[in-house]
């Protein structure tokens, strides 16, 4: 998996290897917008186009593009999962709110690559 970035919209890439081309979808908005490409440099340039279609769209249709999140979230998870978790955080010392908070920011450090 690869993730491409520009003007604070992300997509993620796979590789469809029966139509031999890299196709992207944009993943933090509500709205469905891909591209895709047969070669890297395609694949940037096709995401960067999809991005500025995707604003100069909403600008024409008078709707503000999407915000990528609330910051709000909410999760279901199993009793015993509620437990471990509630018990972590007050170990640590924090709300399950600030723990929960900084166990996602970590996590998804580490996916993106990028310092916590």
């Amino acid at each position: 998996m690869s993730i491409l970035s520009y003007k604070s919209y992300m997509a993620r890439v796979e590789f469809d290897a029966d139509d031999e081309v890299f196709v992207g979808h944009i993943a933090n908005i509500d709205d469905v917008v891909g591209f895709h490409a047969d070669s890297v440099k395609g694949l940037k340039k096709a995401f960067h186009e999809a991005v500025d279609d995707y604003l100069a769209t909403c600008a024409k249709a008078g709707k503000a593009p999407d915000k990528p999140y609330s910051g709000n979230l909410m999760l279901r998870v199993s009793p015993a999962i509620h437990a471990r978790a509630a018990l972590a955080a007050k170990l640590s010392g924090q709300s399950m709110n600030e723990w929960g908070a900084e166990i996602l920011d970590a996590a998804a450090s580490r996916l993106l690559k990028e310092p916590a």
